[in-house]
């Protein structure tokens, strides 16, 4: 719960955000156990360039509900 606005789902392995020596790097903290069909649906929302931000969604993608369900 330390980031204040983002959070990213991976549909695939991205070592190249795993900490390494001298490079910072991100934890992966959760797992998505209901819904992946939803997932899914907004990977493939079109997206653009937006300043120096690339792949931004060019319509605002809006989660109404999310649950931090208890760890297993």
């Amino acid at each position: 719960d330390s980031a204040t606005a983002q959070f990213f789902i991976n549909q695939r392995n991205n070592l190249q955000l795993d900490w390494a020596p001298g490079r910072d790097g991100y934890t992966v903290f959760g797992e998505v156990i209901l819904g992946m069909n939803i997932v899914d649906f907004i990977a493939t929302a079109p997206t653009a360039n937006a300043g120096r931000m690339q792949n931004v969604p060019v319509n605002p993608i809006v989660i109404n509900e999310i649950v931090r369900a208890p760890g297993l």
